[in-house]
C-alpha cells in the first residue's frame, strides 16, 4: 500500500511539475505581434480599402485575446480613391515581431525586408497557430496580397494597378502585387513581392485573399 501511495505521489508531483513549466514557458513567451489571415474577405481582392483590412487584422487579433493594434501590410498608389500613397513598411511599427507561437519573425524593418527574416512556410502561422497550405498542399493558398516592391514600399502610379483599385475591387480584371509566404513556386520567391494576380477576383491566380498583419505596438 505504502509503496502505491509513493508511486502515485511521484506521479502526482510529476504532472504538477509538467504544467508548471508548461505555464511558465507560456508566461515568458512573446505575445503574438504578426499573423497570415486565416480567411480572407470573401470577396476577391476587396478588402474594404486599407480601413477594412486594418478592421479585420484587429478582429481577428481580438479574437485570440491580442489587446494590441494591428494594421494589414498592405500598400496603395496615389489617386484611384486614396487621398496618399501609403507604404506598406511604413504602417507597421518597428519591431520585433513574433507570431503566434512566440518565434521570431524579424528583429526590425531592415531584417524583415532584407536577409535575416525568420518568414517561411514553417513560421507564417494564422492568429490561430495554424500553418497554410502552399506548393505541393491542395488547394495552394501561398499567395499573400501585399501591392508592394520587395523592400515594403508601393510601386510608383504607372500604367498597371498593383492593389486592385486601393483593395476595393473584386474584378476579374485589375490585378494586385502578391508575395508567398512559403517561399517557393517559379521566379521570385519573395515573401512580398512575387508577382502580380491574374485579376482582382483571384480566381485565375488560385489566391485565397489573405494577407499579412502586424501589430503596431
Amino acid at each position: 500500500m505504502k509503496r502505491r501511495l509513493f508511486i502515485l505521489t511521484t506521479t502526482s508531483l510529476g504532472l504538477i511539475g509538467s504544467v508548471i513549466l508548461i505555464a511558465e514557458a507560456q508566461r515568458d513567451r512573446p505575445p503574438m505581434s504578426f499573423f497570415v489571415t486565416s480567411k480572407g474577405s470573401g470577396d476577391g481582392a476587396n478588402l474594404g480599402g486599407i480601413a477594412g483590412a486594418d478592421y479585420m487584422c484587429q478582429t481577428l487579433a481580438e479574437g485570440m485575446g491580442s489587446t494590441k493594434t494591428w494594421h494589414a501590410y498592405l500598400s496603395t498608389r496615389a489617386g484611384d480613391n486614396a487621398v496618399t500613397i501609403l507604404h506598406a513598411r511604413e504602417r507597421i511599427g518597428t519591431g520585433p515581431w513574433y507570431n503566434s507561437k512566440g518565434e521570431l519573425i524579424a528583429k526590425s524593418l531592415a531584417d524583415l525586408h532584407g536577409n535575416n527574416n525568420n518568414l517561411n512556410k514553417q513560421t507564417a502561422l494564422t492568429e490561430k497557430g495554424e500553418t497554410i497550405k502552399g506548393v505541393g498542399d491542395t488547394p495552394n493558398m501561398h499567395d499573400i496580397l501585399t501591392g508592394s516592391r520587395p523592400d515594403g514600399t508601393a510601386y510608383p502610379r504607372d500604367e498597371m494597378d498593383h492593389t486592385c483599385y486601393n483593395w476595393t475591387s473584386n474584378k476579374d480584371t485589375g490585378s494586385a502585387q502578391v508575395g508567398h509566404f512559403d517561399r517557393t513556386g517559379g521566379g521570385n520567391t519573395s515573401w512580398n513581392s512575387a508577382h502580380a494576380t491574374g485579376g482582382c477576383n483571384l480566381a485565375a491566380t488560385g489566391g485565397a485573399g489573405l494577407f499579412y498583419c502586424f501589430a503596431i505596438d
